[in-house]
């Protein structure tokens, strides 16, 4: 008979981890995450990509499980299964692409408090069971179930610390907006999960600016370094604005869609600034181009994203910090990914 340890083994050896100790995923532990989502083992979630694996509530439970998830947490990884697998999702592409992008899952309504997710200090970091093992889980089933496994079928060039797990609570209490799930069509008393395809995120502090715009102005450049511009016009980018940030830009009468409206205008550029071979440029987009007699003096201003609403933003991190966090979503041109966002159903002890 093997040992617990000579199993977890054999679980490293056949490539179903992620490189770390993983709990035994002993049959005990998987009924009382099965029992504790209220839902039947047999119950079909969704089937994951990139070879459609059939996601059971058991199989799920499996690799909760062996993430180190508690029983009551799966409830949040099977909605977070659902989120990631709808085709609006793309996680067919992500799965292949030499890009650095993770699936990064964002937590709203009362089950932060109740599972303790960490949508303040430290978020991105560690610290909270609940960030770390749900975020785990759903990297394990997209590899153990979907099968995208690194190397073989996952070919990220850099991949990033966010394919261990990339999970975070908004920081609702310290919101001066409606939360991202109201904005989205949830009630405030819902609990939600949404998961958008993102890069590791990349800071901008503004400690001395005391006006929305001016704080604006330096969010503004730092989405310069988004994706590429002379390429493709990008999808759905998070701003994640530390409390701090978002009071300064609230309190001076800035609703979400201002802060949209205000970027999405200033990172316009005109043609003449994004013809090929400019600046050492990759290509031009053919749209550019379409009806303009002399590109290289064409003011023509081309939007970086696709609509100000693929600007999303959030609110979360520690009440102190003037800091803003950009998590640059999946530039690819032929195969967009947009947020996507399901309700959790949780049982009634957790509702």
């Amino acid at each position: 008979m093997k040992s617990e340890a000579d199993a977890i083994e054999e679980l490293h050896a056949r490539g179903l981890t992620d490189g770390l100790p993983v709990v035994l995923p002993a049959p005990a532990r998987v009924r009382d995450a099965v029992a504790a989502s209220g839902r039947s083992a047999a119950e079909l979630i969704a089937l994951v990509p990139p070879r459609y694996g059939r996601a059971t509530v058991e199989k799920v439970a499996v690799n909760a499980v062996m993430a180190g998830c508690r029983p009551e947490y799966l409830s949040v990884v099977i909605a977070g299964v659902e989120a990631m697998c709808d085709d609006a999702f793309g996680l067919l592409g992500i799965s292949g692409t030499t890009d650095a992008v993770a699936p990064l899952f964002l937590i709203n309504g009362p089950v932060r408090r109740a599972l303790d997710i960490n949508s303040g200090v430290g978020l991105f970091g560690p610290g909270w069971r609940a960030n770390a093992t749900i975020g785990r889980a759903l990297r394990l089933i997209w590899v153990n179930i979907g099968g995208a496994k690194p190397g073989v079928i996952s070919m990220s060039t850099f991949s990033q610390p966010g394919r261990y797990t990339y999970c975070i609570g908004e920081n609702e209490e310290a919101n001066p907006w409606e939360p991202f799930h109201v904005e989205h069509g949830f009630a405030p008393g819902d609990s939600t999960v949404a998961v958008l395809a993102g890069e590791a995120p990349h800071v901008t502090s503004a400690s001395t600016s005391r006006t929305a715009r001016d704080l604006l102005l330096t969010i503004a450049r730092s989405l310069e370094v988004v994706g590429n511009h002379k390429v493709t016009a990008l999808g759905d980018t998070l701003i994640i604005f530390s409390p701090e940030h978002a009071r300064t830009i609230a309190g001076d009468g800035w609703s979400k869609a201002d802060v949209r409206s205000f970027l999405w205008e200033r990172l316009r550029k005109p043609v003449k600034d994004l013809l090929p071979g400019r600046d050492g440029g990759e290509g031009l987009r053919e749209r550019m181009l379409a009806g303009i007699a002399h590109p290289e003096t064409d003011e023509t201003p081309i939007p970086k994203f696709r609509a100000p609403e693929n600007l999303k933003i959030v609110v979360a991190g520690g009440t102190a910090g003037r800091f803003t966090a950009v998590v640059a979503g999946w530039p690819f041109p032929n195969a967009p990914t947009g947020l996507v966002i399901k309700k959790i159903r949780l049982p009634a002890r957790l509702a």
